[in-house]
């Protein structure tokens, strides 16, 4: 019973990890590559983005990062957030 029990904890812990919003002005480029359609090249162009002109201030600002237009931004959705 024990057994069965953690198994189900551990599946709530990963549910509750994959809907979490990614916040892109602290996450890592590694963290960034969980988003969808967002490889490890444009995960580090985007933590570079960052590095350069600071942090972002809206999630349109993603767009000003080569390679990120307004579909990937739409795709993006919820899955993304800027912390402050």
């Amino acid at each position: 019973m024990k057994i069965l029990l953690a198994i189900i904890l551990s599946c709530l812990l990963w549910v509750g990890f994959a809907f979490a919003a990614v916040d892109i002005n602290t996450a890592t480029a590694k963290e960034i590559t969980a988003l969808p359609g967002i490889g490890p090249a444009k995960a580090q162009a985007i933590v570079d983005y960052r590095a350069k002109n600071g942090p972002f201030k809206t999630k349109k600002d993603l767009t000003k990062v080569k390679g990120i237009g307004p579909k990937m931004l739409e795709k993006l959705g919820d899955n993304i957030t800027v912390g402050k």
